[in-house]
């Protein structure tokens, strides 16, 4: 046996290895995060990538519509995102309608990546994944249709 002394013993406290660390979790006391924060930073941060026409799939986006009517509400900021958080972890579900004619593979990698960094730089918490589902392609001809109303036939 060696007599030379060891450098950290694996049950001492200063074993504890970086990645178990968490800024939400010191010496000084906890912090917990509410799922609704990370679905409403969630679905921002999806929102502002390029080629993101809405998300939420169909029912959702139809109730989000008539919710919008109601004065005094507005569309919620995290319909379409589903979380679910831990005490150092979170994962995100997002269901999106993309633009067409933007590349389905990377407008999902770019919403990964700004959804993850502005998840993680918000709350400390570590993305351990980003499942993106698209549901629908935005057309232009969409938005032409719905200014173009038919004249009443009755006036």
């Amino acid at each position: 046996m060696s007599t030379t002394p060891s450098s950290a013993s694996p049950t001492s406290p200063s074993a504890v290895t970086k990645s178990d660390a968490s800024p939400l979790q010191t010496e000084h006391g906890r912090t917990s995060i509410a799922d609704g924060v990370v679905q409403k930073i969630a679905g921002l941060a999806a929102r502002e990538v390029s080629g993101v026409y809405a998300l939420g799939g169909g029912a959702s986006r139809a109730f989000g519509a008539l919710r919008e009517r109601i004065p005094g509400s507005s569309q919620s900021a995290g319909q379409g995102v589903a979380v679910e958080v831990g005490e150092k972890q979170a994962a995100i579900d997002l269901d999106l309608v993309t633009e067409y004619g933007v590349s389905i593979a990377e407008l999902a990698k770019a919403v990964r990546r700004n959804v993850i960094s502005s998840v993680e730089g918000m709350t400390g918490l570590q993305v351990t994944e980003v499942n993106v589902s698209v549901n629908d392609v935005h057309l232009p001809s969409d938005d032409r249709d719905s200014d173009q109303q038919e004249p009443a036939r009755v006036q």
